[in-house]
């Protein structure tokens, strides 16, 4: 989930926090996009010098929702190579419960670096740097894999792209690094929470844990399609699902995260 600090999202954490309280989560981990050397991207993310800001937003609402909702910081770190040093640094400059590493190919920084005409050649590329990424060792979960089939939509092709998709699985695998399920997807041009169902099937293949989360950049969006994510992840084979405290992982079975949504009761933390 995110603040109005990334320039693109609306609700302060407590108004998160609201809604978590209201759909059972027993907590939130805000991650909203971090600042970047050089201005890269700076039109959708907070700026250096309001990182001190986000830091008082988020202890604001732990305070406020204490012995109701479990209020944490995390943060959404891109990946730009280049830019390692500088996000190690940031990440010791505050005590964050998560990370969330992104590669976010839609930046026109991104772009301008790895668009080279083609879209196919875009596509693989995309791939490339989530295993160079997840290699880094900066960060807990890859964040929205597959995000990229929304760029050049009309010519993804994930029978031509596989390949290199297997690729950076097995990459991302040797590292231990979790990936999320995401389900703004639903609301994007291709209308699949993010990655699709073939690449979760990859995953689990190759015992990849996975985080879910709803990438919430309004209130009303925490937690949403939860329960449609766990179904999905139990009919490919997961039975628990990740979350982290302290930058460390750990576990829930599917079957208790679900009852928590479903009957209300606080019975796990979940990134949202």
């Amino acid at each position: 989930m995110h603040t109005p600090l990334c320039k693109h999202a609306e609700g302060e954490p407590e108004d998160y926090a609201q809604v978590a309280w209201d759909r059972g989560l027993k907590g939130i981990i805000v991650t909203c996009h971090c600042p970047l050397p050089d201005g890269l991207s700076a039109s959708v993310r907070m700026s250096e010098n309001q990182f001190p800001d986000y830091v008082e937003y988020i202890q604001r609402a732990k305070e406020l929702w204490s012995g109701r909702v479990d209020v944490r910081m995390g943060l959404e770190s891109d990946y730009f190579a280049g830019t390692e040093k500088y996000i190690e640094k940031l990440h010791n400059r505050a005590e964050f419960h998560y990370i969330l590493g992104s590669v976010h190919p839609h930046i026109k920084d991104y772009q301008h670096i790895n668009h080279r005409g083609s879209w196919a050649e875009f596509h693989q590329a995309y791939f490339k740097s989530l295993g160079d990424a997840a290699e880094t060792g900066l960060f807990d979960t890859l964040a929205h894999p597959d995000i990229v089939k929304n760029m050049g939509s009309d010519e993804w092709d994930l029978k031509e792209l596989w390949s290199f998709i297997l690729k950076a699985l097995d990459r991302i695998a040797n590292t231990g690094m979790a990936m999320e399920l995401n389900t703004s997807g639903l609301n994007k041009v291709v209308s699949e929470m993010n990655p699709g169902r073939e690449i979760l099937s990859a995953m689990f293949e190759r015992g990849i844990p996975v985080v879910v989360g709803a990438d919430a950049h309004s209130p009303h969006r925490v937690g949403d399609h939860f329960v449609l994510a766990y179904e999905i992840l139990e009919e490919i084979g997961y039975t628990e699902l990740s979350y982290f405290l302290n930058r460390k992982r750990a576990t829930i079975p599917i079957v208790l995260a679900k009852q928590s949504l479903n009957q209300g009761q606080a019975l796990a933390v979940l990134s949202c």
